[in-house]
Order: C-alpha cells, then structure tokens, then sequence
C-alpha cells in the first residue's frame, strides 16, 4: 500500500538534536518537531515547516480534530454566500 504524501522521518544528530521532518519541512502532529541537543526545555512546534508556540500548536491539533468546516452548521450560512 503506497501513501501518496511519503513517510514522516525521524532525524538524531551527533548532538543529541531530535527533528521530525515530513516532505522536507518540519512537522509533527504528535509533539515538538525540534528537540535541539536532546533537550525537552527547549523544544520547538512545527507544522509544515512554520514554527509556533506550544499553546498555539495545541489549537492546531485541536481544530484537526472533530467536524470538517463544511459540516459545521455555523460555516454553512457563510458557504451558501459564496455560492450566491
């Protein structure tokens, strides 16, 4: 079974760095894409290569989650405008 977007890569560097790369970019959904010398205090969040803060990330993943936006009765008013 092929997966048409690749394999998400995890890299350890001599120096203990932990990167998560996908398509080239960093990117993790499951937790900080950059882990700089091994160190947890200073982790980093990605997400298709663009960098953001912990709380920030958890909103992401959270808004992956759950109803599509199509099928959120508050969208559907704002899609039919642009049907219109």
């Amino acid at each position: 079974m092929s997966n048409k977007f690749g394999q998400p890569r995890r890299l350890v560097k001599t120096d203990g760095t932990v990167a998560h790369i996908w398509e080239g970019k960093l990117h993790n959904w499951d937790g900080p894409a950059l882990i700089p010398q091994g160190d947890n205090k200073l982790k980093e969040y990605y997400i298709h290569g663009i960098q953001y803060s912990e709380e920030e990330w958890n909103e992401l993943k959270k808004d992956r989650q759950g109803v599509p936006f199509y099928k959120n009765q508050s969208m559907k008013n704002k899609l039919s405008d642009y049907r219109n």
